[in-house]
């Protein structure tokens, strides 16, 4: 039995995720600064996170789906030095973000022993998300070739039940396809999503299904109508063991003052 000090190291994993950046640097949500909350939440991870191996950004990194905001997304995260790989959400225009930073939209990521699955989910010029069927394809064929690895796969779209009726409509409307095939893999070890701006973690037949704050507003937990939260932005990081555990938690930005103007256009 190998000594605890021979152990191979967890792999170190930081998801941000629905910063919604403006092409403006005074762009706001409900009055909130979203690079402003950004910046403050990368801050907070150089200090609690030394060692980071992939930074995942798992959609709506902008809002109006402009090159400056991709732009800035890109220089405020490059601060934590990590390789990154980003997936689009409703908000976002796939194409720009492919134009900003090609070497960053990447479906399948290999790193230790495990491998990353980086999903489209975004429907052109809805809010809800569908996996068509190229993704569909994308998934069968990166969990087939997965071989001893273990997975973790990611979309935007949330695809199990959150308790928030509001929230159920907008999303991922062919989630039984993708909950069909991620039981069918025994190397599936986890789905982690963006979109619903909150908190959330459980698991399902063997499969942990996690979510993360936003770097900007929260939506209220449980809410049966729209209803945001004056919690502080996010993020969530991830320990991947090369046994397949998984160790993970939120962190907020707890001496970020969150002062929301419900008059203020919003979400």
């Amino acid at each position: 039995m190998p000594q605890p000090h021979s152990l191979p190291s967890p792999i170190h994993v930081v998801q941000l995720t629905d910063a919604h950046l403006f092409a403006d640097p005074a762009g706001t949500l409900l009055g909130l600064n979203t690079r402003a909350s950004l910046g403050h939440v990368i801050d907070q991870v150089r200090r609690e996170q030394p060692r980071i191996d992939l930074l995942l950004c798992t959609g709506d990194l902008s809002q109006d789906a402009s090159v400056a905001s991709y732009q800035v997304f890109s220089e405020l995260t490059s601060k934590l030095g990590a390789p990154a790989r980003w997936l689009p959400g409703n908000h976002d225009e796939a194409q720009v973000m492919l134009a900003v930073a090609p070497e960053l939209v990447q479906a399948v990521t290999d790193i230790g022993q495990w491998r990353i699955v980086m999903l489209d989910s975004a429907v052109v010029g809805a809010t809800f998300g569908v996996l068509a069927d190229d993704q569909l394809a994308l998934l069968d064929q990166a969990l087939n070739s997965a071989g001893e690895r273990h997975c973790l796969v990611c979309c935007h779209h949330q695809p199990v039940d959150i308790g928030c009726a509001w929230i159920a409509p907008i999303g991922l409307r062919n989630a039984d396809e993708l909950l069909q095939r991620l039981h069918g893999y025994p190397q599936v070890k986890a789905m982690l999503w963006g979109h619903i701006h909150q908190e959330w973690d459980e698991v399902r037949a063997g499969i942990r299904f996690l979510a993360t704050p936003s770097t900007c507003i929260q939506f209220a937990p449980r809410s049966e109508e729209f209803r945001v939260s004056e919690e502080q932005p996010g993020y969530r990081w991830l320990r991947l063991h090369a046994d397949g555990r998984l160790e993970t938690g939120v962190e907020r930005a707890r001496d970020f003052e969150v002062r929301l103007d419900f008059d203020s256009p919003g979400y």
